[in-house]
């Protein structure tokens, strides 16, 4: 029975486990579909068009011959001009004159170009030209920008209870190691005696009924009322204790004759888990520079793997275009040369995202608390003397 028993609350500790994880994965694994089904459409849509050259292309071309053939030795008066005249020329040029559309709309390109749309960076270096192409990337914005969100809403969860509790514990940490520092060794081993001589005056029984538990205390009469309170207040919860315990057990044993009850009940609870969404988030209170703190060193240590395959990348460079990417600023002017590589940080962006997040929530705490304190405070200057008048 004992066997049977352990095995019972171990599966339905692993249910509860599986129920409890069950909305989280679903959000992730819901996001990394929607990102691989934009990946096969737009690489079907864009990868395979035809590519048209237009009047612009051309005369793009006329004119590079032309200034090709006027190029000489002997230009060193007309090189200002010449210079000039391919500057301007080249800032007519497009990019998809010059790319093929199969290698810039692979697999892996349309899922780079997907993951920027719906994490709303937008780097710009890739988007879609034909017509169908541009509407469906509205369409397919549309459900991916909230999806992202709803993501970022529940890791930002996750991580706000781990910052909470980590925090907490820091500062627990941090009071026993100034109370240690503060109380001397005397005085400690005196209350501690104190402390242990009074716990084991107080005898625990096993009784039933109160009434028990009265006729258990003959010396009831003789002590104060405030000790006989306390040593029954103690037994009562004892007693409580003792019952919660089986009733657990049967509750174990009616789920397992009755699996559509804990059916029910597993469904209540991921309801519960689903409704909880975002609560934690909004009870996160560390301070703001512990957060300024968490993101620079999560920038650095992207910034200093970044350069390891993207040789145009310094550590300033790449630590620009990591903040620019996580604050969703996304200007393109800084290009990477190995996008596929970068796919891999998808993670990497969906994390700092999060926290990013979290730290602008908890800016937006602190500027309303100002706010409201500065509002408070010219409230009260303005607010009128009360004049006492003489009876």
């Amino acid at each position: 029975m004992a066997s049977t028993s352990q095995r019972l609350r171990g599966k339905t500790a692993c249910k509860k486990i599986f129920w409890a994880v069950f909305p989280h994965a679903c959000f992730i694994l819901s996001l990394v579909i929607y990102a691989f089904l934009g990946a096969l459409m737009f690489s079907h849509i864009e990868g395979n068009r035809e590519v048209e050259f237009s009047e612009d292309y051309r005369n793009f071309l006329q004119n590079l011959m032309y200034l090709g053939r006027s190029l000489s030795d002997n230009m060193t008066e007309n090189e200002v001009k010449f210079k000039k005249k391919i500057h301007d020329l080249l800032n007519t040029a497009q990019q998809d004159w010059f790319v093929n559309p199969k290698d810039k709309w692979s697999f892996f390109g349309s899922l780079f170009f997907c993951c920027t749309v719906f994490t709303t960076v937008g780097y710009g270096n890739t988007y879609p030209v034909t017509r169908i192409g541009k509407y469906l990337c509205m369409l397919y914005a549309l459900f991916g920008i909230p999806l992202m969100f709803l993501v970022l809403t529940d890791m930002g969860d996750i991580l706000a209870t781990v910052l909470s509790k980590s925090y907490n514990e820091f500062r627990k940490l941090q009071a026993k190691i100034l109370a240690s520092k503060l109380c001397s060794g005397s005085t400690c081993n005196k209350r501690n005696e104190l402390k242990s001589r009074a716990q084991s005056k107080i005898v625990i029984n096993e009784p039933l009924t109160i009434m028990e538990v009265l006729k258990s205390q003959p010396s009831g009469k003789r002590r104060p009322i405030k000790y006989r309170n306390v040593e029954l207040f103690e037994m009562l919860i004892a007693r409580e204790n003792e019952q919660t315990k089986p009733s657990r057990n049967k509750s174990i044993e009616r789920w397992s004759s009755c699996p559509e009850l804990a059916r029910g009940k597993t469904v209540s609870r991921v309801i519960e888990n689903f409704d909880k969404i975002g609560k934690e988030l909004e009870k996160l209170d560390v301070p703001i520079v512990l957060m300024v703190l968490v993101i620079f060193v999560y920038i650095s240590c992207a910034a200093a793997i970044l350069p390891k395959w993207e040789s145009n990348l310094d550590f300033q460079e790449a630590f620009y275009f990591c903040f620019i990417t996580l604050t969703t600023i996304g200007f393109g002017d800084t290009q990477l040369e190995h996008p596929k590589f970068f796919l891999f940080f998808s993670l990497y962006i969906i994390i700092g995202m999060e926290i990013v997040f979290i730290a602008f929530k908890l800016g937006q705490d602190r500027l309303i608390v100002l706010y409201k304190k500065v509002i408070s405070f010219c409230a009260e200057k303005n607010m009128p003397s009360k004049k006492i008048y003489p009876k």
